[in-house]
């Protein structure tokens, strides 16, 4: 069952798969200089995902707005922090890719897009996403609050620890 923290499972297959249309366009066009710009466009992708969340990316519209309503309804709902995640690492990928384009050595930009495009259409064609993988073996917190709390805790762990140093001396 959906609840507002929950995400069509769905949606990010569909935006691998735009991912990985866009990446093999790069791919295609590097060497022309064109592909820079196009994996600067989806370097902004994977950016509005890590920043506003996968729920609320221009490819997420899409998806809500004319992918889902053809595709049914689905009883596989999911986190959103894992996608985020991978989106994350995705945009580093992208970054690396436009330097290697842009600044050299121009290997850089073809091996960071290739491996950028083999998650994606890992992801678009077995729905089987590597970033998320990553994210659930690190046990990684993506919620700021979550995030916040730790360092408090920290803080105030600390701050014990200190009064029982001045109080040993």
């Amino acid at each position: 069952m959906s609840t507002s923290s929950s995400i069509d499972a769905r949606g990010p297959q569909f935006n691998a798969a735009v991912t990985s249309v866009l990446l093999a366009v790069v791919l295609a066009t590097a060497h022309l200089g064109a592909g820079v710009y196009v994996l600067a466009i989806q370097a902004a992708l994977f950016a509005s995902g890590v920043i506003l969340g996968v729920q609320r990316t221009p490819l997420a519209w899409v998806f809500r707005r004319f992918v889902r309503p053809s595709l049914g309804p689905t009883a596989d709902w999911e986190d959103p922090r894992p996608p985020r995640f991978a989106q994350g690492i995705g945009l580093v990928f992208a970054v690396l890719g436009i330097v290697g384009f842009t600044a050299g050595p121009f290997w850089l930009g073809y091996v960071a897009t290739g491996l950028a495009l083999v998650a994606a259409l890992l992801n678009a064609t077995v729905q089987f996403c590597l970033g998320c993988q990553i994210y659930g073996v690190c046990k990684l917190p993506q919620n700021r609050d979550i995030i916040l709390a730790a360092t408090a805790t920290d803080s105030s762990d600390q701050s014990i620890t200190n009064n029982k140093k001045e109080a040993v001396a």
